[in-house]
């Protein structure tokens, strides 16, 4: 199964940084283990989040050709759970370019102005249309932006 984990994109710069929201739902099956009578989402899955988002915004960036896949995360802090019924906060920020196919970012997730992640991490570029169908993903983009305006 595959988790798509960003729900919705309120705000984006190409090239520079984009925000969004997940609403953890209860019916997510990952919570019925995360723990058992006590669901709360996996911080990895946070991290999925934001690593997801950076791909969305490396995509609007290149014009869809791009896609970013983690690779290392350099340093990941959390500070609290996020619950069924919670929505986070994600932004997720470009930091440098350590070579042409390696790129740094920043991403956070907070709840209700509460911080819950904190990372930074770095991945590879890679071409959307070699792991995705193009067009189909600028569909969902739209969906996801809701027709946004870029910036």
């Amino acid at each position: 199964m595959r988790y798509l984990l960003v729900d919705h994109i309120t705000d984006y710069e190409t090239g520079k940084r984009m925000k969004a929201v997940k609403n953890v739902a209860m019916s997510e099956d990952f919570l019925e283990f995360h723990f058992p009578k006590n669901p709360i989402m996996p911080g990895v899955m946070l991290l999925e989040a934001l690593t997801q988002l950076t791909g969305w915004l490396e995509a609007v960036s290149s014009d869809f050709n791009n896609w970013f896949l983690i690779s290392r995360v350099r340093k990941s802090s959390f500070y609290g759970f996020a619950f069924p019924g919670d929505q986070v906060d994600l932004e997720v920020e470009f930091l440098s370019e350590d070579n042409p196919d390696t790129r740094v970012y920043r991403g956070t997730g907070h709840v209700k102005g509460k911080k819950k992640i904190i990372t930074e991490y770095e991945g590879r570029i890679v071409r959307l249309d070699e792991i995705e169908d193009t067009e189909e993903q600028k569909k969902f983009f739209q969906v996801l932006t809701r027709n946004l305006k870029m910036r």
